[in-house]
């Protein structure tokens, strides 16, 4: 039977699945070519829809905190249980009648009736113990073809499936001259794996994102005021008019040498050159980096920090026209002092060092955000590849844990996700007793993903090609309906 798609975003280069190129195989005695499949689609795709928040988001700021959070003090506490699982960090209530947060997240708390908790991510592990193997899945879709015992990566290689952001720019392009993906304020890394899941793998480096890394190790927390984006100035003696007949005589000569086109239209250089023209002469690039535009009011409301900076240039950049930004929470994932990865010392880091910076910058952009009017068009997500386990001073990943910290946990944790259609002032999922696995509405990581693609107006199971050239799904997840209004 001829099935007639209705949701658009779909791509095989021309935008239909593996599924429907079979279906047209079956039809092809009923005299339907696949030109007339493609037209049959289009006008089908017409007036129909995707279901609830289906393009909802012109843009996504993903607040990836890798090192893993521990849901259990922040954003889903726990009473009556035993001391060993309890927080030490007292509940108090939020925005939301009957929801409660920890004491850590007071600026939080303010706001959530603009955001939904997700109670109920969750999945087993099997080789994805550790975080660089976590988050490959988190950001991809997909596991790694190479785990190690210890859960450690090989390094990025061209063969990686895409960060779902470059996916994203790659299907859904900015429609002004503006970066399309940009992630700061430094790499995704365990240990000296660096950048792993932070690239566009096999679709090719023309794909990857923007890496805005400014100078700075990873405890300077007033990296961001020293952007420097001297590939986006114009040098003064070079005015955009006389760079524009620059472009114009590289064309002439272009034209006059075939053999040198023939041998790099492989590596379409005239698309990039032509977008790396527009983006530094239309100037907006460079405006938005300039965080000395904001008022120092604005900016304290983010927080004096390299991620509540990192938070106000995501704002900033999407306002610019910037699809996709991902900022890295601004410490290695496996590592002390304002990490997530308390296996040891919880009560002093997360108190004094990153609760504090994740309450103000979260609470910041969603609350600016609103009031701009963008939240509207905008997903935020803030996610990390795992929780915390429920019993403090246990080793659930072979680690070692001190009585005062927390193990690796991916059966049941906690993201949060805002704008674009998601429901305000809910929760959706909940945890059992002690938060060690879903009670109701399971999520898996993917379901994340396939949720982000479809708020873009992207269907998850678009079909992208690999380094071996076999068709893939950008994610074999489902998307959670639920969260939308």
């Amino acid at each position: 039977m001829l099935v007639i798609p209705g949701r658009p975003g779909k791509d095989t280069c021309d935008g239909v699945t593996r599924r429907e190129l079979l279906r047209v195989g079956g039809s092809a005695a009923l005299g339907i070519s696949l030109a007339n499949l493609f037209r049959l689609k289009a006008e089908a795709a017409e007036g129909a829809g995707g279901g609830p928040g289906w393009g909802k988001a012109k843009s996504v700021i993903l607040l990836f905190l890798q090192g893993g959070p521990s849901h259990l003090d922040l954003w889903d506490p726990k009473t009556n249980v035993p001391d060993n699982v309890k927080s030490i960090f007292k509940p108090i209530p939020t925005k939301t009648s009957g929801v409660e947060v920890t004491e850590l997240l007071p600026k939080l708390a303010s706001v959530t009736d603009r955001l939904t908790l997700i109670r109920s991510v969750s999945y087993t592990p099997i080789g994805l113990f550790n975080h660089t193997a976590a988050y490959y899945q988190l950001l991809t879709g997909y596991t790694a073809d190479k785990v190690s015992p210890s859960g450690q990566l090989e390094p990025p290689s061209p063969k990686d499936y895409p960060n779902l952001g470059c996916n994203i720019v790659r299907l859904k392009p900015p429609t002004v001259p503006m970066l399309p993906y940009v992630m700061m304020p430094r790499p995704t890394q365990e240990s000296n794996v660096v950048g792993k899941a932070g690239t566009a793998g096999f679709l090719g480096r023309a794909y990857d994102p923007y890496y805005l890394f400014p100078p700075g190790d990873d405890m300077d927390m007033t990296k961001m005021s020293r952007i420097k984006v001297d590939d986006l100035q114009l040098r003064p003696e070079l005015t955009a008019s006389r760079l524009e007949r620059r472009a114009r005589l590289r064309d002439v000569i272009k034209d006059g040498m075939p053999a040198i086109e023939k041998a790099t239209a492989k590596y379409d250089l005239d698309e990039y050159y032509s977008k790396a023209l527009s983006l530094v002469i239309s100037g907006r690039a460079r405006e938005a980096f300039d965080l000395s535009k904001e008022s120092a009011e604005t900016k304290a409301a983010y927080g004096d920090n390299t991620f509540g900076q990192s938070c106000l240039l995501a704002r900033r950049l999407i306002e610019a026209g910037t699809r996709f930004v991902e900022v890295n929470w601004p410490k290695v994932a496996n590592s002390d002092n304002h990490s997530w990865d308390v296996h040891a010392g919880l009560s002093k880091r997360m108190k004094d060092q990153s609760a504090p910076l994740l309450d103000a910058g979260l609470s910041g952009l969603i609350a600016d955000l609103d009031a701009r009017g963008l939240l509207d068009e905008t997903l935020v997500v803030a996610i990390g590849e795992f929780g915390r386990s429920p019993k403090r001073g246990v080793s659930t990943s072979g680690n070692s844990n001190t009585d005062d910290g927390r193990d690796h946990w991916p059966y049941c944790y906690t993201a949060v996700m805002a704008g674009a259609g998601i429901k305000r002032g809910f929760v959706y999922g909940k945890s059992d007793a002690t938060g060690s696995a879903p009670i109701e509405n399971p999520v898996h990581p993917t379901d994340v993903l396939a949720t982000i693609y479809h708020a873009c107006g992207i269907d998850p199971d678009t079909i992208v090609y690999n380094h071996l050239n076999q068709p893939r799904e950008l994610v074999k997840g489902s998307v959670v309906s639920g969260l939308f209004a």
